[in-house]
């Protein structure tokens, strides 16, 4: 009974991560790329204080940012510094655009 108790509640905490991180996308969408493509955010690589420091920057900068939580959540969860880099596409002579 204990285990079950133990994997339900590992369940319901991954749950709410992944609402946590779906709300964090949505506020990437609001709060980012109006002002800049996704793609600045997808070819970063940076730790949970890489992506505070750029969301303290932006902020001061004019970014509103209401669901800051949830966007630091998706950030590091979708482009944290241990997630594998883009690949980034080549152009016809094998050269980065």
């Amino acid at each position: 009974m204990r285990a079950m108790v133990v994997l339900w509640t590992a369940m319901a905490a991954y749950g709410a991560d992944e609402a946590l991180v779906a709300k964090g996308a949505a506020e990437e969408r609001k709060a980012c790329v109006g002002c800049h493509s996704a793609r600045i955010s997808s070819t970063q690589r940076l730790s949970r204080a890489g992506w505070e420091k750029e969301l303290d920057k932006m902020v001061r900068w004019g970014a509103k940012v209401a669901e800051r939580e949830a966007l630091l959540a998706y950030l590091v969860d979708k482009y944290g510094d241990d997630k594998p880099g883009e690949a980034l596409p080549r152009s016809a002579d094998g050269v980065g655009r």
